[in-house]
Formats: structure tokens, C-alpha cells, sequence
């Protein structure tokens, strides 16, 4: 590579790397370091009721995700910046070929000729959340009581069911097959999940609405 063209893609990185410096400290300004509590000025960020934090955690996760892209590229950045010192840029890493000025142009850091990388990418066609690798059913890992287990204390279901005692953003029309609020918990005679006795009132199938009423009481 000329030394004319390397001088042009040294300002090029140069232009980046500052670029890069200013969004991840303007994303710090926001916010993102501080607790989501903090952030909202409650004492706990724990609900019963998701959606009365869900903007918040939107905003955060977007946030979040930011500036962790902007750290991933600001250290491709520093990496391209330590082969022109060390005079190796412009080369690809796994041919050895020269990238192609076109290629450097659209993406100063690149690190492989548009053919290896081209190679090395896979499409994957119905993509799924990395989260999903470690997570489990709600509390699943904490039920102590499932199946032959004679596990007596207090484990994570009786955990959930405490919580579930005053209230829940789930309600019997949002899961296909349940009737009431019982029925959400098949598993489970401990809960009702309602707030109210009152609540189950409709649910009742059997007798008048005076006797669905005393024996509510």
C-alpha cells in the first residue's frame, strides 16, 4: 500500500476511533452505568406488572446494546491502528492477500478480503435470542419439590406464590386452555392467584350469585 493511501487510512481510523470515543461517553451521560431503580428514582426495580417498567427497560437494553457495539468496534478500530505501526494493514489475516482499497474504504478496520470473509459468514435462517442457551422456566431451577423430591422448606415456587398473592399481569384469557385463575397453577392447590376473594366469584359455575357470594365471604 502507498504510503499516500495509508495516510488517508490512518485519518480515516483516527476520525473513527474519536467518533467511537464520544457516543460511548455520551451513552455513560444517560445513564446506563446506574441501577434501573436509580434510574427511575424507586427503591425497587422488582414488579408484579412488567409493562410498568417496560419503557424503561427498553430504553436501557437499547442503551446497553449500543454501547457494547461501539466497544466492540472502538477495539477493531485500536487492532487496525496497531497493524499500521506494525505495518502489516491492508493484509488479510487468513490469506494474506491485500484487502481491497474499496473494501478498506466502506470498513477502514477490516481484517479479511471480502472472499474469507465471505466464506466464513453463516446465515442462519430462524435466529434465536442467545439468551435462551441458560435460561429456564420462571423459578424452575429453585423448585425443590418437583416429582419424588420430599423437599419441605421454602424454595423458589413458594416464592413465586407469595408474589403471585397480590396480583399478576397474567390472566386466565391470556393462556389458551385455563378457565380461571386456578387454573393457571395447575400444579399447585397452595395459591389462587387472585387479590380478592371476590375475584373468583365469576368463575364459579355452580349455584346462584347470592350463594357464589356467602361462600366467598
Amino acid at each position: 500500500m502507498q504510503a499516500e493511501q495509508l495516510d488517508h487510512f490512518k485519518n480515516k481510523l483516527n476520525e473513527a476511533k474519536e467518533r467511537l470515543v464520544t457516543e460511548i461517553s455520551r451513552l455513560d451521560e444517560t445513564g446506563v452505568k446506574d441501577t434501573m431503580s436509580y434510574s427511575v428514582g424507586e427503591l425497587s426495580a422488582y414488579d408484579n406488572h412488567p409493562a410498568d417498567l417496560g419503557s424503561e427497560m427498553f430504553e436501557r437494553s437499547k442503551d446497553t446494546a449500543l454501547k457494547d457495539n461501539a466497544l466492540g468496534l472502538l477495539e477493531e478500530v485500536k487492532a487496525a491502528q496497531d497493524k499500521i505501526s506494525q505495518g502489516t494493514y491492508g493484509v488479510c489475516d487468513q490469506c494474506g492477500n491485500q484487502i481491497g482499497v474499496e473494501r478498506l474504504e466502506a470498513l477502514p478496520w477490516a481484517t479479511q478480503c471480502i472472499d474469507c470473509q465471505r466464506d466464513n459468514e453463516t446465515i442462519d435462517d430462524m435466529p434465536r435470542p442467545i439468551e435462551e442457551e441458560s435460561l429456564e422456566p420462571p423459578f424452575y431451577r429453585t423448585f425443590m419439590d418437583d416429582g419424588d423430591s420430599e423437599f419441605v422448606g421454602f424454595d423458589g415456587e413458594d416464592s413465586l406464590q407469595a408474589v403471585l398473592r397480590y396480583g399478576s399481569s397474567d390472566s386466565p384469557q391470556d393462556i389458551p386452555g385455563t378457565k380461571n385463575y386456578q387454573d393457571l397453577f395447575p400444579n399447585s392447590d397452595e395459591h389462587e392467584g387472585i387479590v380478592d376473594k371476590a375475584d373468583a366469584i365469576p368463575a364459579v359455575s355452580i349455584g346462584s350469585n347470592e350463594e357464589n357470594i356467602n361462600k366467598h365471604k
